[in-house]
C-alpha cells in the first residue's frame, strides 16, 4: 500500500467528516459505491481497480469534497501513479488476429432474402391490383 495513497484517503476521510457526511450520502451524491470510497480513505484503491479507473474515482471524489485536485495531485504526485500501464505489447508481424464472423462469412444472405422477399410483395401487389382493376 502506498503512503503517498494512505495520506490522501485521511485528507479526504478528514474532509467527508468535517462536512458531516456518511459514506452512504457521499455514495449517493457521487455513484462511487462505497466500497470503492472507502478504499480511497484506506490507501487502498489501487488493490481493487485498474489505475485509470481509481485515478477517475479519486479526481470525483475530490471534487465532490471541495478539494483542489490540482494541488493535491502536485503535494501527492506518487499517489496518482498508476500502475499497470507497462505493456509487454510489441507491434510487428504476427501480432493481429483474424477473426471470423459468427455467420461463417454469409453476412450478405439476410439481406438479400429481405430485397427478394420485398421484390415479391410489390410484384405480387401489382398483380393483384391489375386483376381487381386498380390498375
Amino acid at each position: 500500500m502506498s503512503q503517498e495513497l494512505k495520506k490522501l484517503g485521511e485528507s479526504f476521510r478528514k474532509k467527508r467528516e468535517e462536512m458531516q457526511l456518511t459514506l452512504k450520502e457521499a455514495e449517493n451524491s457521487t455513484s462511487i459505491r462505497c466500497s470503492f470510497l472507502q478504499a480511497i480513505e484506506e490507501g487502498t484503491i489501487n488493490d481493487f481497480l485498474a489505475g485509470v479507473y481509481s485515478l477517475g474515482f479519486i479526481k470525483q471524489y475530490a471534487g465532490f469534497l471541495g478539494l483542489d485536485i490540482e494541488k493535491i495531485m502536485k503535494e501527492h504526485p506518487q499517489a496518482f501513479r498508476m500502475r499497470g500501464l507497462d505493456h509487454d505489447f510489441h507491434y510487428g508481424i504476427g501480432t493481429l488476429e483474424m477473426r471470423s464472423s459468427l455467420s461463417g462469412g454469409i453476412k450478405w444472405l439476410p439481406n438479400l432474402l429481405w430485397i427478394g422477399g420485398s421484390a415479391g410483395v410489390i410484384v405480387l401487389a401489382y398483380y393483384f391490383a391489375k386483376a381487381v382493376g386498380i390498375l
